[in-house]
């Protein structure tokens, strides 16, 4: 039998998420100022290149970021939990 995740219990859980929208909201405001940055820079050193060369820069930038983020706020919040803890390794040998 499994044994069961710190998660299963509903006001641990609402604890857990609501900490990962918070990380989430703090690094939704960093990757704006970083897009903001990224393209003030590309401006400031090439010009006017093409709308789409800074729309292409300012999407990339900005998916990859929040990406990396929700991922990384991902597994702090199974390592924090102690979601991990509770999976069984079938390769482990019993004792």
């Amino acid at each position: 039998m499994l044994p069961s995740s710190p998660l299963d219990d509903p006001e641990k859980a609402a604890h857990a998420w609501a900490r990962f929208r918070r990380v989430m909201r703090w690094m939704m405001t960093i990757t704006v100022g970083l897009v903001l940055g990224s393209v003030i820079l590309l401006y400031r050193s090439n010009g006017m290149i093409s709308i789409h060369f800074y729309i292409a820069t300012a999407l990339g930038v900005g998916f990859t970021m929040l990406l990396a983020s929700a991922l990384m706020g991902l597994i702090f919040l199974s390592s924090g939990t102690g979601h991990d803890e509770s999976v069984i390794d079938q390769d482990k040998p019993e004792r």
